[in-house]
């Protein structure tokens, strides 16, 4: 009897269980891809927020923590993108995959796919898969309305089942999944798997610091919402007096935000005024933002950092999928990927009307 949990997608990132750990900035350490990647899941490290030299000593920190492949997350317009690149290549025998929103075009995709990496882009709209597959990825995330970060509109629900008549590729699927119930659902709608980020950094393994893994477990579905007032694109967080601020009104009040944030850049990177303003008006003439607002995007991952490394529920932001309004506990990884396993092993034997076969963790 075929094993339901060995997919397409199992096969082509040669992890034992269809589940993925996203790549969430400053959460998705070597410490927690390790743990996911032991645990049977396929990890993602956060490469989007590290330089090349901190990437290459992450990846052969992860290296030493697993004998298991895994992924690396990075976007082609942060700053040493050529060099983030050359590193994951160079580092082929061991990175597996790599993730992007703003993909590489298709002559970087085949450098990827002939060292034998899988490009698994993350998409939020069924033209932007159908143009992901084209260019030559090999998998892709499809991340309905309800994850937490940059997001669209259109819940999984309705997103998950378009993508997979559009594209002939291992799909996973992200937005609200958290155990294997969901993992279950997912397969039955026709994906490979699913990708979780909040459920992960709800973890024992997760570097976030306890103060804001309490914050987050505190917080209820009706306290995380989507706003544009960030950086202008649609980012799902969890409601806090930094974010409150964020969305007051008023002139003042935005050249205020703007100015804090920053100052907050500033002090966090060293960064002279004059480098900011020029990091602020290249966003305002690529997104037709006001100054403070472009401000204020420019300084957005450092008010991102200060909740998620810092542990400052107060003048931090916390990016949040809808599901972490249900997450209470901090399991390990290995216990969270075991329940998961359970859960969907039972949930497709019931549904095939036959007792649950529970495979061993080997």
């Amino acid at each position: 009897m075929a094993d339901p949990l060995a997919t397409p997608l199992t096969e082509l990132l040669g992890c034992r269980l269809p589940v993925v750990q996203t790549a969430m900035g400053w959460i998705a350490t070597p410490r927690l891809v390790a743990a996911s990647s032991n645990a049977g899941a396929f990890g993602f490290l956060a490469g989007a927020v590290m330089k090349p030299a901190e990437l290459a000593d992450a990846i052969a920190e992860t290296a030493r923590l697993t004998p298991h492949r895994f992924g690396v997350n990075f976007h082609s317009f942060q700053p040493g993108a050529r060099e983030i690149v050359e590193v994951i290549l160079a580092n082929s025998e061991r990175v597996g995959a790599v993730s992007f929103g703003r993909g590489p075009d298709a002559g970087m995709i085949a450098r990827f796919n002939e060292a034998g990496i899988v490009c698994m882009p993350t998409v939020g709209a069924v033209k932007h898969a159908e143009k992901m597959v084209a260019l030559g990825c090999r998998a892709i995330t499809v991340q309905g309305g309800e994850g937490g970060g940059h997001t669209g509109s259109v819940a999984t629900t309705v997103l998950l089942p378009q993508v997979l008549d559009a594209v002939d590729v291992p799909v996973a699927a992200a937005g609200g999944f958290a155990d294997g119930y969901g993992l279950a659902a997912a397969l039955a709608w026709g994906a490979s798997g699913i990708a979780m980020g909040s459920r992960f950094m709800m973890t024992a393994d997760s570097p976030v610091p306890d103060a804001i893994k309490a914050a987050y477990a505190r917080a209820g579905t009706g306290d995380i919402f989507v706003t544009d007032r960030i950086d202008g694109i649609p980012q799902r967080m969890i409601r806090n007096p930094m974010l409150d601020w964020i969305e007051s009104g008023g002139a003042l009040g935005r050249w205020s935000r703007g100015l804090t944030a920053a100052l907050a850049m500033k002090r966090a990177t060293g960064a002279s005024w004059g480098e900011l303003l020029a990091s602020a008006h290249a966003m305002r003439s690529e997104g037709g933002k006001s100054l403070p607002e472009a401000m204020l995007a420019a300084a957005a991952p450092v008010l991102l950092q200060k909740a998620v490394v810092e542990g400052d529920a107060i003048n931090g932001l916390m990016a949040s999928g809808q599901v972490a309004g249900r997450l209470e506990d901090l399991p390990t990884c290995a216990e969270l990927l075991a329940r998961i396993e359970t859960e969907a092993r039972e949930r497709i034997a019931a549904l095939a009307g036959r007792p649950a076969a529970i495979k061993g963790a080997a």
